[in-house]
């Protein structure tokens, strides 16, 4: 009997340390999902029900985001420069050259139907053939033009926070493949540290079995796991020497690596080519941009209508012919905005982004680039740190009752 009554003692008391990490294991896991999910509040708000921490704060994550990161490795004049004016002008002549027909076609059969039905084949060819030839030189005055005035046209800012908020599951993203080692490092580490609780939560149990102590200790490994993996994570801020060993905080180890994940997002999926044509013609200032398009598209109405001006104000009249020049124009902005859809030029423009990015990203302080994923575990931290300690005591109140055997009584 009293043999096995030891055995039992022994399972009970191994039972300690082995809760004790699946406490640590399960409190930071949770503490990770609930970082990113749901994306929407699921309950009933403000208090009852939750939405992912990040999700909740998308705009002032984004702006985190942003100010730590893209405005410190490169200007809005930076970043259109290595997309290159030259390079954009050359794609939308590529791209427009071959539908000239096309484009004139469908304006003038849209506008002036009778007029371009009954103009005969040989004088359309005319028109056609100087729309060609104009372009180039037209193209180019534009593009130097949004490229001069680029910083005052694009919000790259506010560009890329809108987009993020717009996308909560792009913004999960970005955090998520940035840090993504360093939160399977938080989980795993829960069940390592978790362990090595319970075995001074063992000790003490062995020699003083107050109620108090399993609840207690079960708290303190809910909320010690998370606070020691966060500092391993991101201290020492700079290597520090042991010997022949390197210390340094995990994530920032890791700087190259976050730099070419997060760089790939961003010039990829949001600071796309045609996303800045888009922010471009349609932000705060696109009044301003779609006018300088206009603009450079006016001469180019006025030199091809001049073959024929009299013929010209004749079938259009005055308001006839100013309509088709503002007509063209809006022509030029859709075509602008279109052109620049390609996968293959995106991910082009892309890539010759992305290398002056992560080349900059490379080269951040050690605090600025913490900035990168540090207000990801900062910003709620204590709510995730409050569920962790209280699923702890919990689960060390259910020891103490159901795998101990204790009763009210007891108490």
């Amino acid at each position: 009997m009293t043999n096995l009554l030891t055995q039992a003692e022994f399972w009970q008391y191994l039972s300690i340390p082995v809760v004790a990490a699946l406490i640590g294991w399960s409190t930071n896991w949770l503490a990770i999902k609930m970082t990113f999910l749901p994306l929407e509040f699921v309950g009933r708000p403000p208090l009852l029900g939750w939405q992912g921490i990040i999700p909740s704060k998308a705009r002032k994550m984004a702006s985190i985001s942003v100010d730590a990161t893209i405005s410190k490795i490169g200007t809005v004049q930076e970043i259109f420069q290595q997309i290159d004016p030259k390079v954009l002008a050359a794609h939308v002549l590529e791209t427009v050259d071959p539908r000239v027909e096309e484009y004139v076609d469908d304006m003038m059969l849209q506008e002036y139907p009778t007029f371009w039905e009954n103009l005969p084949m040989s004088a359309r060819r005319m028109v056609y053939d100087r729309v060609r030839k104009s372009m180039p030189q037209q193209i180019d005055k534009l593009v130097d033009d949004i490229s001069d005035n680029i910083e005052a046209l694009l919000d790259i800012k506010g560009m890329v926070i809108e987009k993020l908020v717009a996308d909560k599951q792009l913004l999960n993203r970005i955090f998520q493949e940035c840090g993504e080692v360093e939160f399977r490092f938080i989980i795993n580490s829960g069940l390592y540290f978790g362990f090595l609780f319970g075995l001074v939560q063992m000790g003490v149990w062995y020699f003083y079995q107050g109620w108090w102590v399993l609840p207690v200790f079960g708290l303190l490994v809910g909320w010690a796991t998370n606070w020691i993996a966060l500092n391993v994570i991101f201290r020492p801020l700079h290597p520090k020497k042991f010997g022949p060993i390197k210390i340094q905080g995990l994530f920032l180890r890791r700087q190259d690596a976050v730099a070419e994940s997060f760089c790939h997002i961003v010039t990829h999926e949001i600071l796309t080519v045609g996303n800045i044509i888009n922010a471009i013609l349609n932000g705060a200032n696109g009044e301003r941009a779609r006018n300088m398009v206009k603009k450079h598209i006016k001469p180019l109405v006025d030199e091809t209508a001049g073959m024929a001006k009299a013929l010209t104000q004749m079938a259009f009249g005055p308001t006839g012919f100013a309509t088709l020049k503002n007509q063209v124009g809006e022509k030029a902005i859709e075509i602008s905005q279109n052109s620049f859809n390609n996968p293959v030029f995106q991910k082009d423009r892309a890539e010759a982004v992305k290398s002056i990015m992560v080349e900059r990203m490379v080269a951040l302080s050690s605090e600025e680039f913490q900035d990168l994923l540090r207000p990801c575990f900062q910003e709620d931290e204590i709510k995730l740190i409050l569920v962790g300690a209280f699923l702890g005591f919990a689960a060390g109140v259910c020891q103490f009752f159901f795998v101990f055997g204790q009763s009210l009584t007891a108490l």
